[in-house]
């Protein structure tokens, strides 16, 4: 009997580890508790699927209307990455020639990803991010939708879409525009890869710790003085839970991350960005001899040169979108721009780029994308009709996905009244 509970437990706690995503809760020392969400996919780095977005939003639902739980800590299995990205094999196999327009299941993808976006954006309690290791493409719209982001000395994270033909979507259009001195802009043309004191610096994290601080972290969070947290949506107060996380988070010695390459650079990447339009940004980034020009040591850093070849290799509709949409998005609420971002990855779903780009990365490994259009070509007339295709809503009226964000039912709305 004993032995057949024991396989009972065992074989139960294989399915569990065996979940996508983790779920369980520590006691606070006054009697509530912490939330613990962990991706749980380390081999794929964490790579975020359509069940992973579903099961955290329904995770999100039901701490949010439990009061015991006064705040959620976000981070990934393993000790390589928080989450590298989307998991886009699926979608790969979805992007055939026959596949209708919109494809279903890009629309399920982006669908469930951007829901779970805007669903944390606008959560009531906070929600901790613990951004140690690789943070890349859906990973980043997680870590800009939570509310409080520690970075480690092992923090890496970039927008690499121009690798694989898509765009620097999972908000990315959003979070990209609020860095400061277009550095938004480069990051997301570039694909350049990123530390902690860089996240800081771009509005992406507020703390800097050491990734062996963990548990220490948690348990600064479980002494803290939940009882004198007021139950009111002023994130300003004094007492709020958004307060006492604050003072927890503030009260850990601060971690010595590497340098700001955006800090050091920020002037000759300001001038890069504010060259003119996109033809004569690509002029520059297309030429050593301007670029040294315009800062030696900016064009002889290896963190520039990689970013740089990145670029040259990257997809020519990818910088194309990137560009406009950078500009298209300066008004827009979060909402807003996520049914954007919805527009344009479902026109990429179809269009042949984004197969390509994943083909040659991904599938074949080969590293060798045949890119549907060079830039001049993007730049002409037909080209530029071409990428604001993209920006057309592809649903019948009223199937949109996202569709009723941008009415009564805005969230964003609902907070300024």
């Amino acid at each position: 009997m004993t032995a057949t509970n024991n396989n009972n437990q065992q074989s139960t706690e294989n399915t569990e580890q065996q979940a996508p995503v983790l779920f369980n809760t520590e006691p606070t020392d006054c009697g509530h508790l912490l939330g613990i969400m962990t991706l749980n996919m380390p081999k794929s780095l964490n790579a975020l699927s359509v069940e992973m977005c579903q099961l955290l939003s329904q995770q999100l639902d039901e701490w949010q209307s439990d009061e015991q739980v006064v705040a959620l800590v976000l981070k990934g299995a393993g000790d390589k990455a928080f989450c590298a990205g989307g998991d886009i094999r699926k979608l790969y196999d979805s992007m055939s020639e026959t596949a209708p327009m919109p494809n279903p299941y890009a629309t399920e993808f982006f669908g469930n990803e951007y829901s779970l976006y805007r669903q944390m954006h606008f959560y009531p309690k906070p929600i901790i991010l613990w951004g140690d290791g690789i943070i890349m493409g859906g990973g980043m719209g997680l870590m800009a939708a939570c509310s409080h982001r520690l970075v480690t000395e092992r923090t890496r994270f970039a927008m690499p879409e121009v690798t694989i033909g898509l765009f620097p979507d999972a908000s990315g259009s959003w979070f990209l525009q609020r860095m400061p001195a277009k550095t938004g802009l480069f990051l997301g043309l570039t694909g350049a890869m990123c530390n902690g004191n860089d996240a800081i610096l771009s509005n992406l994290a507020e703390y800097a710790v050491a990734s062996s601080d963990y548990d220490a972290i948690i348990q600064r969070l479980k002494q803290s003085d939940w009882q004198a947290a007021a139950n009111s949506p002023d994130k300003c107060h004094n007492n709020s839970a958004h307060s006492i996380v604050s003072r927890a988070l503030a009260a850990q010695p601060v971690a010595e991350l590497p340098a700001s390459k955006l800090a050091t650079y920020w002037h000759p990447i300001g001038q890069l960005m504010n060259s003119g339009g996109l033809g004569d940004i690509d002029e520059l980034l297309q030429s050593d001899e301007a670029l040294s020009k315009l800062d030696a040591d900016f064009a002889a850093d290896s963190w520039t040169q990689r970013a740089v070849a990145t670029y040259r290799a990257g997809c020519p509709v990818t910088v194309a979108l990137t560009y406009a949409l950078y500009h298209k998005v300066t008004d827009l609420s979060l909402e807003q721009v996520l049914y954007l971002e919805a527009n344009v990855a479902v026109h990429c779903a179809a269009n042949p780029d984004f197969k390509e780009g994943v083909r040659a990365l991904l599938i074949d490994k080969d590293r060798n994308p045949k890119w549907s259009r060079s830039l001049a070509e993007c730049l002409s007339a037909e080209g530029q009709a071409y990428i604001h295709q993209h920006f057309v809503n592809p649903y019948a009226k009223g199937e949109h996905p996202l569709g009723d964000w941008l009415g009564d039912k805005a969230l964003g709305s609902q907070c300024v009244r």
